[in-house]
Formats: C-alpha cells, structure tokens, sequence
C-alpha cells in the first residue's frame, strides 16, 4: 500500500517549480507571458493554437517555436528514451531495494522527465535560456531530499533528454539549444543556488 504524503512534503510539492516567469515581465507582451503562464499552469506542453499566437506576438521567434513544436511532437519518445537510458545506467533502480521502487516512484521520475523537456520548451519559445525560479528550484531540491529521490538519475535524465532531443537538429541547432538543458541541469544539479 502506498504511504500518504505527509504534510511537509504536501506544501513542498506546492512550492516546488521549475519555471520563473517573475522577471519576465516588461520583456514580452502581456498576452504572450500569459500564454506561456497558462501552459505552465496547466502543466501541459504549448498548443498549436498557442504557438500560433506567440509566431504573431513574437515574430522573431518564429524559428524557435517551430523547434518547440517539433519537440512537443516528439516528447514522448524523447523521454521514453531518457527513461530507458537511465535504467541501462542504473540496473535495478526500480526494483525491490532500489531508488525508484515501487512503480509509483519511478513513474513520477519519468513523469518529472516529462515536464523538464515541457519547461525547457518555454525557455527556447522565449528565447531564455535561464528561464528556471531559483526559488521554484530550491523547494523541488527540498522535495527531492524529503522524498530521497535519486538526484543522480535525475540529471542523468536531463542529460539524456538533451541528446535524445538534441540529434534531430543540426549543429548550429544543437549549439543554440544546448543551453537550455544545461541550464536546467545546472539548476537541478545544485542544491545550492536559488
């Protein structure tokens, strides 16, 4: 049977994010941080109807957006590959003993996986490579320590969602978006900054 969560951990997963929008403000139009705002609110990737939109607030972004539906499109298979990395690179995390047992552990792992790529792709529609709450960041490392998730196989994700997503670019492509999964990876990576 699954434990509940206690209460700490209850207000730390209200706490814990990974987008910044605070200092965005006065650099896009209000109606495009508001697209970007609800997607995260939602916890869902940006629509096309939003793309669209954000293509007309932010014309100079055109090409990123188009990268960021192309990896919208693709995340499933991205993070199934990151996924299938990590348990290469540690056999036996989800079984018995293991950092990721039972299943609800290792599925809220990939489920984690799932929403970096999801707020990676915000920072490329934005153009912002630093595009994490350093405040978000550091109640998801409380979260993480409270909940001893493995932070190894966390960033091995991030790094593995970097190259399963990073192969279908060019290499001028894969130099400008890099930034965006080592951003994160740092963030993640390092209990200390907030």
């Amino acid at each position: 049977m699954q434990s509940p969560l206690s209460d700490q951990v209850k207000v730390l997963i209200a706490k814990a994010k990974i987008m910044g929008f605070d200092d965005w403000q006065g650099a896009y139009p209000a109606e495009a941080l508001a697209l970007l705002r609800t997607a995260d609110a939602e916890s869902r990737y940006l629509t096309d109807s939003d793309l669209d939109r954000l293509a007309v607030l932010l014309p100079e972004a055109a090409p990123a957006l188009e990268t960021v539906r192309f990896l919208r499109d693709r995340a499933r298979p991205i993070v199934s590959a990151a996924r299938s990395q990590v348990l290469e690179e540690f056999p036996g995390i989800t079984e018995p003993g293991g950092d990721l047992y039972p299943s609800v552990r290792a599925e809220a792992c990939w489920r984690d996986y799932w929403h970096f790529l999801r707020s990676i792709t915000y920072g490329i529609a934005a153009r912002r490579p630093n595009f994490t709450s350093p405040e978000g960041v550091h109640y998801l490392h409380l979260l993480y320590q409270e909940l001893r998730v493995p932070l190894g196989a966390m960033l091995l994700g991030i790094h593995c969602l970097r190259g399963a997503s990073l192969q279908h670019f060019s290499v001028a492509e894969q130099q400008a978006l890099g930034p965006y999964f080592d951003h994160l990876a740092e963030r993640v990576g390092d209990p200390s900054q907030r």
